[in-house]
């Protein structure tokens, strides 16, 4: 187990147990920093309370009481708390450094981190970097946003092993000496406006995976968004540009047929699995860092392949008689679901629906023209019919059941054809999470 090495801190109050929470301010009691842990929305039987408590450690819970500011050094907080928080606001007006748990990551003295942030793909293309590591039997550690707390992740790695870390904006909002070795940007849209206010801040955030960077350290990012293009003018990172529009000498592109990393041929793209304009570019970030970690081309051809996406990200489930069903129930809003009509070019037969958040479907009837059938449920199935019928689809079925909704879709189906998971809507209406109705579709395609 590794230890913080000249952590600056001897008095830490943590903000918000839940799960990054509740092990920071164990990590830090093990190390010897006096920690005060406070949650506004526990209570004194909640089982984090009671684990931290029996370690000693002092938590305060139902209220923020401005006087736990008056003998902190600092302030490590749950990534999603807002800075309007009292206990936030107050400790900036204070001048009491405020940061999310990745900053501790430095202190730990780990071999290299690999950091991935954008607004869409971070899961996709952390998940393909481990994976090409692990084949290339590279020690390598998973860490970060995608559901592994950094810091405890740091805190057991071995010495040459390689931490590959999903890291949000909110994180990165928290950070003051953090640097990846390699920091990957993917891309840049209006996201969490909620939090972050404005759309620079929200960037500003973003750019922070690269400002402790040096000429020592790596910055692969999206050559074809402007947005990152004017973000990085100032980096003193080695730049490696990817680009699925353009040649860009000093990194990894492609054409019609193929992948190439600065003019060498890396992978034909008929033998990629991952289907998606937005996957294509995840692919070309993630075979970036391979390259540049010196990983064979074989290796990338190995995982890529046979890679077939994370879960409930339009993830290729199973080929039934010709017809090709893919799971995309984390398609929570319409933004996601035109990605997913975008990815292929064959006849679809779309299953969607769910919670009612009370908007309209309209910004889908630019990506109908391949679903060929609609298959709906939940809440929205009458605004969704709206949608089909607007885009002069025929074939609206309307069910109850996930199970329903499979064996309709089979139904209405032929060979060469897609059946696609994509609601652009919660679950929440019928099941506790998108991965429950994810799920659940992939146990009906099963029994099919």
């Amino acid at each position: 187990m590794r230890v913080l090495k000249e952590f600056p801190f001897a008095k830490v109050l943590v903000l918000g147990l839940a799960k990054s929470g509740t092990a920071v301010a164990k990590l830090l009691s093990r190390n010897g920093v006096k920690v005060i842990a406070n949650d506004l929305k526990a209570s004194e039987d909640d089982e984090n309370v009671q684990s931290l408590q029996s370690q000693g450690i002092s938590v305060i819970v139902g209220e923020h009481p401005l006087s736990l500011l008056e003998d902190v050094d600092a302030i490590i907080k749950n990534p999603g708390i807002p800075y309007e928080n009292i206990l936030i606001d107050q400790a900036v007006k204070n001048r009491i450094p405020v940061l999310t748990e990745i900053e501790l990551i430095p202190y730990f003295d780990i071999n290299q981190t690999v950091g991935i942030t954008g607004s869409n793909g971070k899961t996709t293309t952390t998940t393909l970097i481990y994976e090409m590591f692990k084949k290339a039997d590279s020690p390598v550690s998973l860490a970060g946003n995608i559901g592994h707390v950094a810091s405890e992740v740091a805190e057991q790695m071995h010495d040459k092993q390689t931490m590959i870390a999903e890291l949000s904006s909110f994180q990165l909002l928290g950070i003051s000496t953090f640097k990846p070795n390699i920091a990957v940007l993917l891309n840049l849209f209006e996201a969490h406006l909620d939090y972050h206010h404005t759309l620079e801040q929200y960037h500003n955030a973003k750019a922070n995976i690269f400002k402790n960077q040096t000429e020592h350290d790596y910055l692969v990012y999206n050559a074809d968004d402007q947005r990152i293009l004017n973000m990085i003018k100032n980096a003193s990172s080695n730049l490696v540009p990817f680009s699925r529009k353009e040649v860009v000498s000093n990194g990894t592109y492609c054409d019609e047929k193929a992948i190439y990393f600065r003019g060498e041929k890396v992978i034909e793209l008929a033998s990629i699995v991952l289907v998606g304009e937005h996957n294509l570019e995840n692919i070309l970030a993630a075979i970036s860092v391979a390259k540049i970690e010196g990983i064979s081309n074989q290796v990338i051809e190995t995982v890529l392949t046979t890679f077939t996406g994370v879960s409930h990200r339009l993830q290729f489930v199973k080929d039934v008689n010709g017809r090709k069903f893919y799971n995309d129930s984390k398609a929570t809003n319409i933004l996601a679901t035109t990605k997913a009509l975008s990815a292929f070019n064959q006849p679809i037969i779309l299953l969607a629906g769910g919670l009612d958040r009370g908007n309209e479907f309209d910004d889908l009837l630019p990506y109908m023209s391949n679903v060929k059938a609609l298959v709906l449920f939940g809440e929205t199935t009458q605004k969704l019919r709206k949608i089909g019928e607007a885009s002069g689809i025929e074939n609206l079925e309307m069910v109850d059941t996930m199970k329903e909704a499979v064996q309709k879709a089979y139904q209405l189906s032929n060979e060469e054809d897609v059946v696609l998971l994509s609601p652009a809507c919660a679950s929440w209406d019928q099941y506790k999470t998108f991965e429950e109705r994810g799920n659940m579709f992939m146990e009906s395609v099963h029994k099919l």
